[in-house]
């Protein structure tokens, strides 16, 4: 799993990022909550490990933010308040779960497993739209700016994935797991040789390119123009 964590007690931080790691999770760590407020918002996450007190901004204003522009990552609130109303509160902020410090690894890593597991409940979308591209499921077309876009079955995916998550970068690992279905060699150039076709594309006759290349990153379709 891709998961964030933001804890400002360098101990407890560096003890989790290495253990999940050692489960074989990639993780991001991160030690103020303006951080965390950023990184769940640009990059996509599977589950959020939050403290409840982190400098510069908590657990709970980073949830409401989180939850009104509609991030949904699972997360797992941590805190030394144990009590009914600071749990309750956290609960209502947005948390998916609550674990009360100081807690047993197991515990912590079986809770992520069962959040990553939990379906999140809403509807399906079918149609996305950015600025002046838009892309249509059922459909299966793409419009840019009520033009139609012929993209072949790859090349549609891989917009797919970037307007699904849009704002936020999508990395190349990501695209080659959901669209191809494979772990490649993460030197191998067939997800931009197909986003170079794709962007081709999208972008004839227009002076705007919504996509960005983030580099040795992966892409993100910008949501500011």
């Amino acid at each position: 799993m891709r998961i964030l964590i933001a804890e400002d007690d360098d101990d407890l931080a560096e003890f989790l990022e290495h253990s999940l790691g050692e489960l074989g999770h990639v993780v991001t760590c991160v030690r103020s909550g303006l951080d965390a407020l950023h990184f769940g918002s640009v990059e996509v996450f599977e589950v959020a490990i939050l403290d409840r007190m982190l400098p510069g901004m908590d657990g709970v204003e980073i949830l409401k933010r989180w939850r009104a522009a509609d991030i949904v990552t699972p997360v797992l609130m941590l805190t030394a308040l144990g009590g009914i109303a600071d749990r309750v509160g956290g609960l209502n902020a947005g948390a998916d779960d609550y674990l009360v410090k100081p807690f047993v690894f197991s515990e912590l890593a079986a809770r992520l497993a069962a959040l990553a597991r939990r379906p999140t409940i809403r509807e399906p979308q079918t149609q996305f739209t950015v600025g002046d591209v838009t892309l249509d499921l059922l459909d299966r077309n793409v419009k840019r700016a009520g033009r139609d876009i012929a993209l072949q079955p790859r090349e549609f995916a891989l917009l797919e994935q970037l307007m699904r998550h849009a704002g936020r970068i999508v990395t190349r690992t990501m695209f080659l797991e959901t669209i191809w279905g494979y772990h490649f060699d993460p030197k191998t150039n067939i997800v931009d040789s197909h986003l170079s076709r794709m962007r081709a594309k999208l972008n004839f006759d227009f002076d705007f390119d919504p996509i960005e290349t983030v580099r040795g990153v992966g892409y993100r379709i910008r949501t500011d123009a």
